[in-house]
């Protein structure tokens, strides 16, 4: 078995699992009845690990509650580690599946050596969990910002180092901005939130931001870096004039930027993400179980939030361990099920699939074996 490695995830990273999870039960999930619904199939036993994006650890806990209603002796434990840290480890076979808000590069998966998977095998990525990234600041009186892509970029790229300054100004009439430095805040890991972020401003704003889509900040623009998302929160929390990029899950409490797409200037939300990846399409040269999106972070489409992640669930089509490949099929179809869906919409605020989307997922997990 090559899941041989599990351990590495260590003890304090498994108990933090399990006792999320346990918290999601008892929140109960959707606010519905916990009574475990009816089903033909076996009730399934034994442990399910997973590391990656802490974008997904809400969801996570969510989907968990839900698969445990009918599958009550079986354990998932999840490290949100991050994107990055969470695929190496799936790559090095320490835990059975990975959460990253990327999937893994079409050159990556040529190289091979999946150590969680059967030699050879293929990877089944679904796109489970969709969420906008809320650009957050700390400003006294200002609870928004109209901002376009440009202006963002030339902030996050420290060309913009005043609030009041005219690129702000422009689009911002009669709101009174002060004349206070701009602390930007960025990841410090090795981040999905990152990649997707960098890829809205190299997209709509390559002329500003040089750097391309990357998951690591790029070193020599300096500010302030802060570990996963809760860190960036805290950090942005932390005083005036910061801003940052997080997971909208964990955006409720703070003022937040409303980005320019065609005329209009649109607020992060789920529904927006949700039309944004609607005017998106699965990459070339992907495998039937392989869901991977480009994401077109240009459109114009009336309503959409381009400034968003599509967080992947990433497995083997086929693992040595015949249970661990029952585990992972029977909580990926948790995750992409409508009450799954639902139950992480309502825990954190992320964009529910669409029916279609649902069908080519349930399509992909059904590989697993």
């Amino acid at each position: 078995m090559k899941i041989s490695r599990i351990a590495r995830i260590g003890a304090i990273g498994a108990v933090a699992a399990l006792a999320l999870a346990g918290c999601a039960a008892n929140e109960g999930g959707t606010g519905g009845s916990t009574d475990a619904p009816a089903s033909d199939a076996p009730a399934l036993s034994g442990s399910l690990v997973g590391s990656g994006a802490s974008s997904q650890q809400v969801a996570i806990q969510s989907w968990t509650a839900e698969f445990q209603k009918t599958n009550p002796d079986a354990v998932v434990e999840y490290d949100p580690a991050g994107s990055g840290a969470g695929r190496e480890s799936f790559q090095q076979g320490a835990v059975n599946f990975a959460g990253s808000d990327r999937a893994f590069k079409t050159d990556e998966i040529s190289a091979g050596g999946f150590g969680a998977c059967v030699d050879g095998s293929d990877l089944v990525e679904i796109p489970a969990y969709v969420s906008p990234i809320a650009i957050v600041f700390t400003l006294d009186g200002i609870d928004s910002l109209d901002l376009d892509a440009k202006t963002i970029a030339g902030i996050f790229a420290g060309k913009i180092t005043k609030w009041n300054d005219p690129a702000i100004a422009a689009s911002n009439e009669g709101v009174d901005l002060p004349d206070l430095a701009i602390s930007p805040v960025h990841r410090s890991d090795k981040s999905g939130t990152t990649g997707n972020f960098t890829d809205y401003l190299a997209q709509n704003a390559a002329d500003v931001w040089t750097w391309d889509s990357v998951e690591e900040w790029p070193t020599e623009l300096g500010g302030e870096s802060a570990e996963k998302t809760s860190g960036v929160a805290n950090a942005v929390k932390g005083g005036q004039g910061l801003i940052g990029y997080i997971d909208s899950s964990q955006a409720a409490d703070f003022s937040a930027v409303k980005v320019k797409v065609g005329d209009d200037f649109v607020e992060h939300s789920a529904e927006g993400a949700a039309a944004a990846l609607d005017a998106s399409k699965i990459e070339d040269g992907r495998t039937d179980g392989d869901l991977a999106f480009a994401i077109d972070r240009t459109t114009t489409a009336k309503g959409a939030y381009p400034v968003l992640l599509v967080s992947y669930l990433i497995g083997c089509a086929e693992y040595e361990d015949e249970n661990v490949a029952a585990l992972t099929k029977a909580f990926f179809t948790t995750a992409i099920s409508a009450e799954g869906q639902d139950a992480a919409a309502k825990n954190a605020g992320s964009a529910p699939i669409s029916d279609d989307l649902r069908t080519q997922a349930q399509a992909a997990i059904d590989l697993i074996k």
